[in-house]
């Protein structure tokens, strides 16, 4: 005999900074993909969708070299980034592209939501991430510092749209110290994702981060030699105990966050979030498959 399990103990069984990432990431990540980002980077002279990434994302670190961006953003290919900055600096300021990152996310948002942008709920959301954000520690997260440091916007939609970015940028600056602390190289980073049951596609993540076959090639020897994966390629035991060890490092490192807010505004942000997060999907503001699973 079966029984159906609970769906609240199933969500408790999820890390809460894990469930906190899925609500609010999407909010976020829209960005990279919205056609209004790069409209307002073309206008501004920047060179492709991917000068535009490194410049909006990077910018309010300031005019930084590339090097900067290479160590901040990981897993991509220090080639890649170079291609992008410094030029992006020499065609807009920084000052400029925080500000065209902003109006995109504002376009975008009023399109992808509609009404919704104007709603309570989303202004209650904005109160409870922007507690959040303020209650997150920047120390050791330079990115989220950068974010931190930005003036806030008036509008809710883009107080929340701010507060979900210095999250999941601690959240990321979080994630990059676990995998240094494993030992993962940029590219083997890359590699053992996919490798996992459930990841992203390798073939995606090679072509999307820029890494050359052989790059690829000699990550994959890298981690059979240390025994993550098997002789065919496939994740082994080890390799499946190291990554859930990055992952609940890089859960822990944010938990803080969400026991400053405490458990009861951390579940009613969550719910306030996960219709706006579905809202963003079914609008398309996220491609399938995307890093998070969702669909």
């Amino acid at each position: 005999m079966t029984t159906q399990a609970d769906p609240g103990e199933a969500a408790a069984a999820v890390h809460v900074s894990r469930r906190m990432w899925l609500a609010l990431e999407p909010y976020h990540a829209m960005i990279y993909f919205i056609p209004e980002t790069r409209r307002h980077t073309d206008e501004l002279g920047l060179k492709g969708g991917w000068m535009s990434y490194f410049g909006t994302r990077a910018a309010a670190l300031g005019p930084v070299p590339a090097e900067v961006v290479i160590a901040l953003f990981y897993g991509f290919h220090p080639a890649m980034v170079r291609r992008a900055i410094p030029d992006a600096w020499s065609l807009a300021s920084p000052e400029a592209l925080v500000a065209a990152r902003l109006a995109a996310a504002d376009e975008g948002l009023r399109r992808l939501l509609g009404p919704t942008v104007d709603s309570p709920e989303l202004a209650e959301a904005a109160e409870l991430a922007e507690a959040a954000a303020q209650a997150t520690s920047i120390a050791g997260r330079p990115l989220a510092a950068a974010h931190a440091a930005l003036p806030w916007p008036d509008e809710p939609h883009l107080r929340l749209w701010q507060a979900a970015t210095i999250l999941r940028e601690a959240r990321g600056d979080g994630h990059v110290a676990a995998l240094l602390l494993a030992g993962l190289s940029p590219c083997e980073t890359l590699v053992s994702a996919a490798a996992v049951e459930g990841g992203p596609p390798g073939e995606m993540l090679q072509g999307f981060r820029r890494w050359s076959d052989e790059e690829w090639g000699a990550a994959v020897d890298g981690l059979r030699t240390r025994g993550w994966l098997d002789e065919r390629g496939a994740i082994t035991e080890a390799g499946r105990a190291g990554r859930a060890e990055v992952e609940r490092r890089t859960d822990e490192a944010i938990r803080p966050t969400w026991d400053a807010l405490g458990p009861e505004a951390t579940a009613r942000l969550e719910a306030l979030m996960l219709p706006i997060r579905d809202q963003i999907l079914a609008a398309g503001g996220l491609p399938v498959p995307n890093p998070l699973g969702l669909t």
